[in-house]
């Protein structure tokens, strides 16, 4: 009998940079064959082409699908689902994978999943049972939650919630959050070479700033980013690094947003389409928080012992540690949240943050579950219970 065949799932820069421990795994395995399908975000000359960044990590692509529109609008992201059903399908086709693995709750990994799940090629799903209200994003997720054959959660709290929608407790695995793994096998950059990539010298005060927009927002969060951008001025001795929205609707106005913000103010920020995880993760060891929106404020952050400053309904009802600080968006509040920032209990409470998500070996815990688990007899049945016991 032969390796069983894993194809892993890609669309985007982010989602990329978690499986990427993951992906080692699989290729060092001696029981499991890795397959790669890259598409979304990834063949984008607009988002940085990072399939590149794939290729330079040493791992082959099996096959790319397109089918990212010019569009950002709704109608086009519902488009953008249907040519990847379409293109995935023919993919999944040739490939014959054993099990397709995708992570997250973005719009691409849906297609996926509904691709293979119709294909009758069971799934493995990552990061399921979280929460984020302000986003289409949370539809997404638990979609594929009910797609998906194998679950692999970031905390008790997670699994348990994709238990309580029907899941099989014995298919259901808290391993902790790939991130982790990501940075501690990463050699980060020292500070001076890190400046010269970036034409960034740090400051007495830094931070690192990643907004996208709120799907489920009338304005796609973007009054909220505004406000934001009015403190960042105001504040004249924060340096600040920005890396631009992913390709949701709304996307393309906050990176207009973020170029004009930053072309009056080139003398303390930068704008980056693009950094990929070693420069992100090498960033992050030197600025003071992450600010905007992004779950890496809320996953890795902590790593670093360093802030967060969570703006809008994006990450709402996610789990987040004490380092996190949560504001509506308003003007006022954003502004309070710098001086608690950098207030002296604030900074003296970071020293002993602790990261609710785990240790840093889910690739390796993910990697057993996938060489052991049975795939013979795939199908699922409704796991019910009148009352979820304490132990599951």
């Amino acid at each position: 009998m032969g390796k069983r065949k894993v194809c892993v799932f890609t669309g985007t820069r982010a989602e990329y940079g978690l499986l990427r421990p993951l992906i080692k795994r699989i290729k060092e395995s001696k029981e499991l064959e890795l397959q790669l399908l890259v598409s979304g975000m990834h063949l984008s000359p607009e988002f940085g082409l990072t399939y590149k960044e794939i290729q330079k990590d040493g791992f082959e692509i099996s096959d790319e699908v397109e089918i990212l529109l010019s569009s950002d609008t709704p109608v086009g992201t519902a488009k953008s689902i249907g040519l990847g059903i379409l293109g995935f399908a023919d993919s999944l086709k040739r490939l014959c994978p054993d099990i397709v693995v995708v992570l997250g709750d973005r719009f691409e990994a849906l297609a996926m999943a509904i691709s293979a799940y119709t294909l009758k090629i069971p799934v493995a799903h990552i990061h399921g049972g979280e929460i984020t209200e302000g986003a289409l994003d949370e539809g997404f997720r638990h979609a594929i939650t009910k797609l998906s054959y194998l679950h692999f959660t970031a905390t008790a709290s997670y699994r348990r919630r994709v238990i309580q929608m029907g899941e099989d407790p014995s298919r259901v695995f808290n391993v902790g959050a790939l991130a982790l793994d990501a940075i501690r096998e990463m050699e980060l950059l020292p500070k001076g070479e890190l400046q010269k990539l970036l034409n960034f010298e740090f400051g007495e005060k830094n931070i690192l700033v990643t907004f996208h927009p709120e799907t489920f927002s009338a304005d796609y969060g973007i009054s909220r980013l505004k406000n934001l951008l009015k403190v960042l001025e105001e504040l004249e001795d924060i340096r600040v690094i920005f890396t631009k929205a992913n390709a949701d609707p709304g996307g393309r106005e906050i990176n207009r947003l973020l170029e004009e913000f930053v072309r009056k103010h080139p003398h303390r920020m930068r704008l980056f389409s693009s950094l990929g995880q070693k420069l992100y993760f090498s960033v992050m060891r030197f600025v003071d928080a992450v600010v905007g929106n992004s779950s890496s404020g809320i996953v890795e952050a902590p790593f670093f012992k360093i802030g967060t400053i969570n703006i809008g309904l994006r990450q709402r009802g996610r789990i987040k540690p004490e380092s996190v600080i949560d504001v509506s968006g308003s003007y006022e509040e954003i502004k309070r949240a710098f001086e608690t920032l950098y207030s002296p209990s604030f900074q003296r409470r970071l020293k002993n943050i602790k990261n609710p998500y785990g240790d840093g070996r889910a690739s390796f815990r993910i990697r057993e579950i996938l060489e052991r688990t049975d795939l013979s007899t795939p199908r699922k049945r409704f796991f019910d219970w009148e009352v979820l016991p304490d132990e599951i």
